[in-house]
């Protein structure tokens, strides 16, 4: 048999739908043709279909040509029906998992899902595909090498402020996703916690035929976006701090213990989760700043 036959046949094996499986199945984040052969197969394939939402996902199925059964799991029923699919694996049925677009498991509840798989023993597979995070990076025009994924920042402003504050010294890359009617608000905190002088990469629509990618300072953003309406879903691509700029700029460094809890107690922390946050801040024990507020 000729190397090439066998790589056919081990490709094809691969590709075969196992019972008891869950399929992590990555959709296109707006370009249609972006979903893979091997994604087709397995949702024409599995006996059902797991959807973010299911009313989105049959007009994917649908220019398909696919009909399957579909349940919805979403947030607000993760718990339950993440139960109910479990047990419908281990009783020997095969299941796509989709989101509304992209990879299931990143700031999504798949994530959830796949940990539940992992207690049952229940084997997970990923159908790999789009991931709007990772285009943005490439598109971006800043450094790729090193990057962290931030996902969408709290809505409780203690905790943004607090989680922006940390990233302050970040040095890698950051990568955030937002929602047209939040990023005006998230630019200026992105601004206020940064300074204006960082540049930020600022990606919307991506793959679509209005896919758009504007490369500028923080400042020049929330000014840019003061006189433009926010369109469609975002991913800001942030550069991360100089090195010397995270050795020298954190806020705290000035400050006395006591100061430093009281700062984030001031941001709307508890006084124990305050203490925790200067400890993780100065690289000490919890119980050395205790003492020290004490």
């Amino acid at each position: 048999m000729s190397s090439v036959k066998k790589i056919e046949n081990a490709a094809k094996e691969r590709n075969r739908v196992e019972a008891g499986v869950l399929y992590l199945v990555a959709t296109p984040i707006g370009n249609l043709a972006d979903l893979s052969e091997r994604a087709v197969k397995v949702l024409s394939e599995v006996d059902f279909i797991a959807a973010e939402d299911t009313r989105n996902s049959m007009r994917l199925l649908s220019h398909l040509g696919i009909s399957k059964p579909m349940v919805s799991y979403f947030e607000h029923n993760k718990r339950e029906r993440g139960e109910q699919i479990a047990e419908r694996l281990l009783a020997g049925e095969s299941c796509a998992l989709i989101t509304d677009a992209g990879t299931p498991a990143i700031s999504d509840p798949g994530e959830d899902m796949v940990a539940l798989c992992a207690e049952r023993g229940i084997v997970v597979s990923s159908i790999p595909g789009p991931v709007a995070s990772i285009v943005a990076l490439t598109l971006s025009g800043l450094p790729t090498g090193r990057f962290t994924f931030e996902g969408f920042l709290s809505v409780n402003k203690a905790e943004r402020r607090a989680r922006l504050g940390e990233l302050k010294q970040e040095t890698r890359t950051m990568l955030f996703h937002e929602a047209p009617h939040k990023l005006r608000a998230t630019l200026k905190d992105l601004c206020a916690a940064f300074g204006g002088t960082r540049r930020i990469a600022i990606c919307r629509e991506l793959t679509n035929l209005n896919e758009e990618v504007l490369r500028m300072t923080l400042e020049a953003a929330v000014a840019y976006y003061e006189a433009q309406e926010p369109r469609g879903e975002y991913v800001l691509v942030v550069e991360g701090a100089s090195v010397t700029d995270a050795k020298t700029g954190a806020f705290w460094q000035e400050m006395e213990i006591p100061d430093h809890v009281a700062y984030y107690i001031g941001q709307g922390m508890s006084k124990m989760d305050a203490i925790k946050q200067a400890a993780k801040d100065r690289g000490v024990p919890k119980n050395e700043v205790y003492q020290k507020v004490l």
